[in-house]
């Protein structure tokens, strides 16, 4: 299941431990649309061994500001509660995969 994510809940969701992607978008942005059922996708298959996430920019500025979003979908990827990886952009399903997998 996919998470949503806000300025109040990202710090939680960072400290439970698992690795945890988040997708930052907005209701208005065609790429974040297409990339939201694969982000989906991603949160059936890693249930249980990543925390997957989706935060709405419009609704959450302080997170797009701590953590420099400029550009929609962009995708943060941590580990240990540390930001390791980022993907800026609508990206096919296998790179995201990936992506998840060195994560784990």
């Amino acid at each position: 299941m996919t998470l949503n994510v806000t300025d109040q809940s990202f710090k939680e969701l960072l400290a439970e431990g698992k690795p945890v992607v988040v997708d930052f978008w907005a209701t208005w942005c065609g790429p974040c649309r297409m990339m939201s059922p694969i982000v989906d996708k991603m949160a059936e298959k890693f249930d249980g061994r990543v925390l997957v996430g989706k935060l709405n920019v419009d609704e959450n500025p302080e997170s797009c500001e701590a953590y420099g979003i400029m550009s929609i979908p962009t995708m943060l990827f941590f580990k240990n509660g540390e930001l390791v990886d980022r993907h800026v952009g609508a990206c096919p399903e296998a790179t995201l995969e990936q992506k998840i997998n060195s994560l784990l």
